[in-house]
This record gives C-alpha cells, sequence and structure tokens, in this order.
C-alpha cells in the first residue's frame, strides 16, 4: 500500500528523528518498510526518509539500481566519513517543483543497521553517497533547500511561503 507525502511545510520535516530501539524491530518496522519503498518507487524517488511520511523514526529506504528493483533499508544511520565535494542538481519529494544545486561530499561512510537490527557500515559514492546525504539530513530535520546557496535561498523563499501558504488554506 503506498503512503502519502505530505509536502513542505508538514510539522515531521523539521524535527530531529529518534533512534530505533531494538524493541522496534519486527514484523511492524518490515511492513513499514515495505510500504516505504512501494511510495519511494510510485513517487519516482530514489529515496524516501521516514519523517517525509510523517514518521521521525531513523529510517530510509532508497534504490539507486539502474533497473530500479534493487531496494535497500538503512536504520539508524550516521555518517562516519566524508570525501571531496561535488554540487549537482536535487529535488525532494517533499517540496514539489523545487530543484537547486546542492554541495554534497563525493563519498561517504554511512554505519547504521540493517532490518534485523545487526550492524551495517555501507560505503558510497556518487549518487548513493548524494541520496544518503540527502536522506540524513531528512532524519536532522534538514531539508536540501537549506543547503543550497544563499543567494538561491533567497529566490525559493517565495516559493517556500508560497507552500506554507497553501497548508494553511491560503493563496
Amino acid at each position: 500500500m503506498s503512503m502519502n507525502i505530505p509536502p513542505y511545510p508538514a510539522e515531521a520535516l523539521r524535527k530531529e528523528s529518534r533512534d530505533l530501539a531494538p524493541e522496534d524491530f519486527g514484523p511492524e518496522l518490515v511492513e513499514l518498510v515495505e510500504e516505504m519503498v512501494q511510495t519511494m518507487y510510485e513517487s519516482e524517488g530514489v529515496g524516501l526518509a521516514a519523517p517525509q511520511i510523517g514518521r521521525n523514526l531513523r529510517l530510509f529506504v532508497y534504490d539507486v539500481s539502474p533497473e530500479r528493483n534493487d531496494p535497500h533499508a538503512v536504520v539508524n544511520p550516521r555518517i562516519v566519513e566524508r570525501g571531496g565535494s561535488d554540487s549537482m542538481e536535487e529535488g525532494c519529494l517533499s517540496v514539489p517543483g523545487l530543484r537547486g544545486k546542492v554541495k554534497r561530499a563525493m563519498k561517504v561512510v554511512v554505519e547504521g543497521q540493517d532490518l534485523g537490527g545487526e550492524p551495517i557500515r555501507l560505503e558510497a559514492e556518487g549518487l548513493a553517497a548524494r541520496v544518503f546525504q540527502h536522506e540524513i539530513d531528512h532524519l536532522d530535520g534538514v531539508l536540501f533547500c537549506d543547503r543550497l546557496s544563499a543567494a538561491k535561498r533567497l529566490l525559493v523563499r517565495r516559493h517556500l511561503k508560497r507552500m506554507e501558504d497553501e497548508a494553511l488554506g491560503g493563496e
């Protein structure tokens, strides 16, 4: 079943997410991940973090495979190493209609847990590294537009204000 992705300024997007505890692992988490993966695919995204569906849990799913048939989940992720930097245009399922160049590390190492609670260590570069950073930002209450240049942030302020007004029922 596909889930709703409430757009900015949804409250969960600006909150820091909590770690999942040992008792949080189990069938309900697996079901949540399955629904998140389906939602990611239906929304044509390459990643989806739990806050994007209104859940402030340190959890994200991703699939950067060319065939879009190799989904993964990372629980309680932390970036432990970064290397290089690159600027590339990004968008976000939670901020539709907005894109911009974001400077991020070209390589990252992420530590976290799999769905069974076992420790994992992921080394990524290129698109995967960018996706990991983008999704972990969501877990920290940070949106990609917060990472735009100061000049670009001024330009997108109007777009964000319009989204805020629409959320409040205004025009």
